[in-house]
């Protein structure tokens, strides 16, 4: 199968630009509006899947991630103008190395969304010193006995909006996911003199960016107004925690000797991911929850069950579902022959259900499940460095309270839920109800 040029990109003169190409949002189609046949390679041997539709896979990529699984676990998509990598072992080989499979990607739309380039975009040595800073803030000492109570006080304040909406009118994400979530985040960063509106709306943009893989000029057009808004904020949070050092991720970052173009750049990093996720984790939860209520008894009997529940959601419904590596030379990974200077997209919410490393039910929420690694959060070097803050002020707090306050906490089949989204992932819209 060929590439809308004609001729794989790795041949000859053509260049293949990274994450930033401008794609159509229609995928290639044979006559007659069919999908043509599968496994096609070209005549260098990649495997080509030039029948992924990127429309559906925002709609549910699951059926699109099973297909490649099965077909071909790495190949080359040429809507997405690079490899995709959909098995287990073939995400975690390219975490493991980043020598050969590099997070520094050129073109990249998180660096493009936030205006500079944040630690996720770097290989260690320059990603171990931006990230040094906030280690101890990020600990689950420090998470437990700081934060923890902040956190409890903020799903306090947004349960009782969503008590005073009542069950008729209540959207879990609207109404306490992310407001709960941006509330934590402002107080975790240390972020002054902002609404949770506010910050709600940078995050929300910076992601939208981030995801930006059809390169729409409205996005970057918002990703700037945002990063134009956040910059002129941390021009004054950055020389004020100089002088007045605390607990928050700002103060350790200020006080870190990084310089200020990199500290701005992971406080915008940090302000994309850090309401992102912990805000998916809530709906998600409640969702599988409401889904597979014979695990929803039994957790409201066990409350030791939470965590578990929390770890299988994150699994099964990944937030964030695919980001970037670049390949530093000539390589194979799972069989397949992958040029310098390639873009690789690691489909991690695709590994988390690969039924090599999860058994046959990986597609399958299940509390009980064997434990075995997952790659919601990433691993090796650039594993999350906020995953405990999500577990405990999500997994431990705003989840478990709300099913608390509200005894039958379950969705509103009266109205209607709504999804979004694959390289990151979540319910727009989830109403609830109680009794």
């Amino acid at each position: 199968m060929t590439t809308r040029a004609g001729q794989c990109p790795f041949h000859g003169n053509a260049e293949m630009n990274a994450e930033t190409t401008h794609l159509t949002a229609n995928p290639v189609r044979g006559n007659g509006g069919e999908v043509p046949t599968p496994g096609s390679q070209d005549a260098a041997g990649y495997p080509v899947a030039d029948w992924v539709d990127v429309a559906a896979l925002a709609t549910d990529p699951y059926p699109t991630y099973a297909r490649l699984r099965a077909e071909s676990p790495v190949a080359w998509v040429p809507q997405l103008n690079k490899f995709l990598v959909t098995n287990y072992a073939g995400c975690h080989t390219v975490e493991q190395d980043q020598e050969i499979f590099s997070a520094n990607v050129s073109g990249a739309t998180m660096t493009r969304a936030i205006g500079a380039q944040p630690m996720l975009r770097k290989d260690d040595p320059e990603h171990s010193l931006d990230r040094m800073p906030v280690n101890p803030v990020l600990r689950p000492k420090s998470i437990k006995e700081v934060w923890g109570p902040v956190f409890e006080r903020n799903a306090e304040t947004y349960l009782q909006n969503v008590a005073e909406l009542g069950p008729e009118e209540a959207d879990l994400n609207r109404d306490y996911a992310a407001p709960v979530a941006s509330q934590n985040l402002i107080d975790l960063l240390g972020l002054k003199d902002v609404s949770v509106e506010q910050v709600r709306r940078w995050s929300h943009a910076f992601i939208a960016g981030m995801g930006n893989v059809l390169n729409d000029q409205s996005i970057w057009d918002r990703c700037d107004a945002a990063t134009a808004e956040a910059d002129r904020l941390l021009e004054e949070l950055i020389p004020y925690y100089r002088q007045n050092p605390d607990a928050s991720m700002l103060s350790a970052f200020a006080n870190s000797g990084l310089p200020t173009s990199n500290v701005a750049a992971n406080v915008k990093l940090t302000i994309s991911g850090g309401m992102n996720e912990p805000q998916h984790m809530v709906t998600n939860m409640v969702w599988a929850l409401s889904n597979h209520t014979g695990q929803r008894e039994q957790v409201l009997v066990d409350p030791a069950l939470w965590a578990s529940v929390f770890d299988e959601a994150v699994r099964w419904q990944s937030p964030i579902g695919m980001y970037p590596r670049e390949t530093t030379r000539e390589t194979v990974l799972e069989g397949v022959h992958i040029p310098a200077g390639a873009g690789i997209g690691v489909v991690v919410a695709s590994a988390n259900h690969d039924a090599a490393h999860f058994g046959a039910s990986a597609a399958e929420f299940d509390i009980h499940r064997p434990k075995r690694p997952h790659l919601a959060f990433g691993s090796g070097v650039h594993l999350c460095a906020g995953h405990w803050a999500a577990k405990t002020s999500i997994g431990q707090i705003a989840v478990p309270m709300a099913y608390k306050r509200f005894p039958g906490l379950r969705l509103d089949e009266r109205r209607n839920e709504r999804w979004d989204g694959w390289v990151f992932r979540g319910l727009t819209s989830l109403p609830v109800t109680w009794n």
